[in-house]
């Protein structure tokens, strides 16, 4: 947490792009990668297959390079056959499945040959709208299969879930915090672990540093996407807008857990016409400020005691004598 990575959601910088932009990078992707960096972001997690789509490894890395912006990992997303409209890994037809995986692993050997670590799944597509409409057993036994061979594929290459309550489907096969602490118990493989992203945690109706913390103790925290949200779908909004105290703890639970990876900020800016180049700098700058009082919280013993004893008018006084000076 000493010298953090920052990186942001790469399409919500398509505000405002201009057509010279793409045109002087040769590739959207690129383009959208000088903006974030113009943001002051140092890292970005990319989505395959789409921001990789006609660009080549070699000129992705020497942009990278020049342009001194690390690609932290790739994000797998399932939209290049209408058919995962009904899933990925827990599609009825065998041959969708198999097509999840095989794309799934070509985006694991692309982040293979970009030095990245981390492949992160987010599988809103994997789940349910209706009763009966679903075999859960086999749902889940298909999901656990795939997590192990995908897994297997690069024990170099670590696989991260993103869990999500719902969204797009009603309901989603990983949905919160436990369920997939449990899935990933069953897959059973080193090279797995956890993303955990605060306002999908919000959604879930969990405290971010009890989350943390889970995961912490039972898997791997392999990633961290901050916003904020209110809880009843996932809003994407500044980082601290709406739950500094809530976002402070799930830093000072980051320190103790000895989170070295990136912060990501999964904020839509896009969303109400937003700056996405101010948006991500205030983003930075509040989360660097709530860094450098987390660490001072993490040494406290006020806060120590106040955790021991249960005591919230302890933890509250130090709160408030941290944030409002």
């Amino acid at each position: 947490m000493e010298n953090t990575e920052f990186g942001a959601r790469l399409n919500s910088f398509k505000l405002g792009l201009k057509k010279t932009e793409i045109e002087e990078t040769g590739h959207l992707t690129l383009a959208l990668l000088r903006r974030a960096n113009k943001a002051g972001l140092t890292c970005a997690d990319l989505n395959f297959p789409d921001h990789l789509s006609n660009l080549e490894i070699k000129t992705l890395k020497r942009f990278s390079n020049e342009s001194s912006i690390k690609i932290n990992g790739l994000a797998m997303r399932y939209y290049t056959s209408p058919k995962f409209k009904l899933g990925a890994f827990t599609n009825p037809e065998k041959a969708v499945r198999e097509l999840a995986l095989d794309e799934t692993k070509r985006g694991i050997d692309c982040a293979a040959s970009l030095g990245c670590e981390t492949m992160t799944l987010w599988m809103g597509q994997d789940g349910l709208d209706y009763s009966f409409q679903a075999d859960f057993s086999q749902m889940w036994d298909h999901t656990i299969a795939a997590m192990q061979e995908l897994a297997d594929h690069n024990r170099s290459i670590n696989l991260s879930i993103e869990y999500k309550p719902n969204e797009p489907r009603a309901f989603s096969l990983m949905p919160d915090v436990s369920t997939t602490l449990l899935a990933l118990g069953e897959i059973n493989r080193p090279n797995t672990g956890v993303t955990l992203d605060f306002a999908h945690v919000l959604y879930a109706d969990e405290m971010p540093a009890f989350a943390a913390s889970l995961i912490n103790k039972k898997s791997k925290l392999l990633g961290v996407h901050l916003n904020d949200g209110y809880g009843k779908w996932d809003n994407g909004l500044m980082v601290g807008s709406v739950h500094p105290i809530q976002t402070l703890e799930l830093l000072v639970t980051l320190f103790e857990c000895n989170y070295k990876g990136a912060i990501y900020f999964d904020t839509f800016p896009d969303h109400s016409g937003l700056d996405p180049i101010e948006e991500s700098k205030e983003n930075i700058a509040i989360t660097k400020k709530l860094i450098n009082i987390a660490k001072e919280l993490h040494k406290s013993d006020a806060i120590k005691k106040a955790r021991e004893t249960q005591n919230p008018i302890l933890a509250q006084k130090v709160i408030r004598s941290s944030l409002f000076k």
